[in-house]
């Protein structure tokens, strides 16, 4: 005869259901990591003359007070 539960009655695996919650997880930082990087492509930084004009003073320096 050809036994098709190999798994003892004592052990527990996760089987169908655990594999299907760890793919979804999977999916679901496939898709949030996706979103996160297209948003952050999207952020302009101020080059540093910008910096330096908004203040009115160069990098680095310290105004008086």
């Amino acid at each position: 005869m050809i036994a098709f539960d190999t798994v003892p009655k004592g052990d527990v695996s996760p089987g169908l259901l655990g594999f299907l919650v760890v793919a979804a997880l999977g999916l679901a930082l496939f898709l949030l990591v996706k979103s996160m990087r297209k948003q952050i492509s999207k952020i302009e930084l101020p080059s540093e003359t910008d910096r330096e004009d908004a203040d009115g003073t160069p990098n680095g320096a310290t105004r008086a007070p």
